[in-house]
């Protein structure tokens, strides 16, 4: 069996690996559009911050791991067409030159791409995207060289979070610009709120309502002109305007988009065509409490739609079981995470949603070092099932530990109360008999309305 993928990010190399486990006989090819294969792309912020001071450490494995497997790569080559009746793929190296490989089975494993910058001047000298390895080279080249003291980021999702922290570790004033009235609109207002008090404890500044329009290049600054008579000069420029999915190869071979024109797959990860699978962050993501699709681009959710697909290709039959949105970025001194339905979302996915917020020790509190957790809980009022959880807190006190709390309890339908029957762990330097998780729960119960 030839197996082919197009990709080797998370979801591509995820394919992989599940393959050649299940078929050591299978011949697995990964055709890869740069030289840097299952590298960690949620770590160039970190790079670039100068806490991972060596870029090769961002590797999952390197191309020797990988290709100790028994896996092939085609690194620097570009896949340019599909053609599902002859079975092949097209790719082109950086010279121009093209070959045609053939597939048994293809997974379609091209992730995103930034969304693009509608805005004059974002192809400017000191402009940046960050979403690939080189475009991280680019920026610490800048940074090193030119020794700016000041940035503009223009977006403020995982990325443009994360590099206000990095920038201002690296010494830089930093502006951070959205279009909304909230500065994170994947958490509830009063938790973006602790998210935007902490850049502005951090030096950071936050400017809210702004599109930007132009991009002005005057002498070594750069000039971010925007509504409302908006101007700011800086001297490097991040975009950071989120991203979309990859999907034009696959269209082109007829392959059915949907929502954002992502590739459209069932929960076996199969497209339209036979034969063809697809994963990542160029797919449609099953969400598993509102039983819809939707676009919901994660790392974790790609590692996991790839294994489905390798797997799959290799002659399983298995499913993808489902995403639950589970998210959580480090601000500065904050950890800030989510998982399931907010207030909003739930409503809309017909339930009956009850949220209340409730603050709580990390630990006991006569231990020191004790850091106050803020926690949402949502739950649905007639039938008490747990629909969703939100917390801001220190990084240290352990936040994602207990989002990935709600995050089990999700998954397996668990109501509010049954989160009290949990048997976690407790002692007084890390947590408490009952546990912040349980306790706004309780919490919920009480405030629950009749």
């Amino acid at each position: 069996m030839h197996l082919l993928i197009i990709g080797g990010s998370d979801a591509g190399i995820s394919a992989a690996l599940r393959a050649r486990e299940l078929d050591r006989g299978a011949d697995v090819t990964v055709v890869v559009s740069d030289s840097f294969p299952n590298y960690s792309i949620c770590g160039l912020p970190f790079y670039l911050s100068g806490e991972v001071p060596n870029w090769r450490r961002l590797a999952h494995r390197t191309v020797e791991d990988i290709e100790h497997e028994g896996i092939g790569l085609w690194l620097s080559h570009t896949a340019t067409a599909i053609d599902p009746t002859a079975k092949t793929v097209e790719i082109v190296d950086a010279g121009g030159q093209t070959r045609a490989l053939s597939y048994d089975h293809l997974v379609i494993a091209t992730g995103a791409a930034p969304a693009p910058v509608e805005v004059p001047g974002a192809d400017l000298p000191g402009v940046y995207p960050l979403h690939t390895m080189e475009d991280s080279f680019r920026v610490h080249q800048h940074i090193t060289e030119q020794d700016p003291q000041s940035a503009v980021i223009i977006g403020a999702g995982y990325i443009g979070l994360e590099m206000a922290d990095a920038f201002t570790h690296r010494g830089l004033q930093v502006t951070v610009i959205v279009r909304s009235q909230v500065l994170r609109a994947t958490i509830d207002v009063g938790l973006a709120r602790v998210v935007e008090d902490e850049l502005h404890r951090r030096g950071v500044e936050v400017v809210k309502q702004v599109n930007v329009e132009a991009i002005q290049g005057d002498g070594s600054r750069l000039v971010i002109a925007g509504s409302n008579g908006f101007r700011r000069n800086a001297e490097l420029v991040l975009l950071a305007g989120g991203v979309r999915p990859s999907s034009e190869l696959a269209a082109s071979a007829g392959i059915h988009t949907g929502m954002r024109g992502a590739i459209r797959v069932d929960r076996a990860m199969a497209t339209n065509v036979p034969n063809i699978y697809a994963a990542g962050d160029c797919v449609e993501t099953w969400h598993r409490m509102t039983g819809q699709n939707t676009y919901l681009p994660l790392g974790t959710t790609a590692h996991k739609q790839g294994r489905v697909a390798g797997e799959n290709a290799a002659g399983g039959h298995r499913q993808f079981a489902g995403s639950l949105g589970t998210q959580v970025v480090k601000v500065f001194d904050l950890a800030v995470a989510r998982t399931g339905l907010r207030d909003e979302e739930a409503r809309n996915a017909g339930f009956d949603p009850f949220t209340t917020e409730s603050r709580i020790w990390d630990h006991k509190a006569y231990y020191p070092g004790a850091h106050e957790l803020l926690i949402r809980v949502t739950g649905d009022r007639r039938r008490g099932r747990l629909l969703g959880g939100q917390i801001v807190g220190h990084w240290q006190a352990e936040v994602a530990k207990r989002i990935d709390i709600f995050a089990t309890a999700l998954y397996h339908d668990m109501s509010v109360e049954d989160l009290n029957d949990l048997d976690l762990s407790y002692t007084p330097p890390v947590g408490s008999p009952w546990d912040a998780v349980q306790m706004s729960a309780q919490d919920w119960a009480r405030q629950l309305p009749g």
